[in-house]
């Protein structure tokens, strides 16, 4: 007996009406010790703003993932990205930052920048998706038992 061939991960843009949806993925994803996940109304202020765009990633019809980015001049910002635990291992993280990369080229943006928590699983799908660390932050985030952490600069040449 064979396994079952993977689901196929489908992309749609996102908006405003999608924010229910990625504040549940955000709030599953992120761990709380941390307080990285945002609040709707922080989701809603950002994508109130020029250049920013909300991806929506998706397995039988059901969000399991999403990323929002901007782009502004010569450069975009991965902003957001958060896969549910469910879908984890599926290739959703990696399908959602390819096409933010492919978007930010389409906005003509030679560099695609991002920032993440050191320690964060996630540093290893974006050394993968090839970023690599330009600055830190000391002491950036700060976890909710007052002990700090250091954001990581990371960024990918688009061109």
């Amino acid at each position: 007996m064979s396994a079952a061939a993977p689901r196929p991960i489908e992309l749609r843009e996102g908006g405003v009406h999608d924010l229910p949806s990625v504040c549940r993925i955000m709030q599953a994803a992120f761990d709380p010790a941390f307080g990285e996940a945002w609040t709707q109304p922080q989701c809603m202020g950002m994508m109130a703003l020029s250049g920013v765009w909300l991806l929506i990633a998706s397995i039988d019809g059901q969000d399991c993932g999403f990323a929002m980015a901007r782009a502004m001049l010569d450069e975009a910002e991965l902003l957001l990205l958060a896969t549910s635990p469910a879908a984890r291992g599926r290739g959703v993280g990696g399908a959602l930052l390819r096409a933010v990369a492919a978007e930010s080229r389409n906005r003509r943006a030679a560099t695609l920048h991002l920032e993440v928590r050191e320690g964060n699983g996630a540093v290893r799908l974006y050394q993968r998706e090839g970023f690599k660390k330009v600055g830190e932050r000391r002491g950036y985030y700060r976890g909710t038992n007052g002990q700090t952490f250091n954001a990581l600069t990371l960024a990918r040449p688009l061109r």
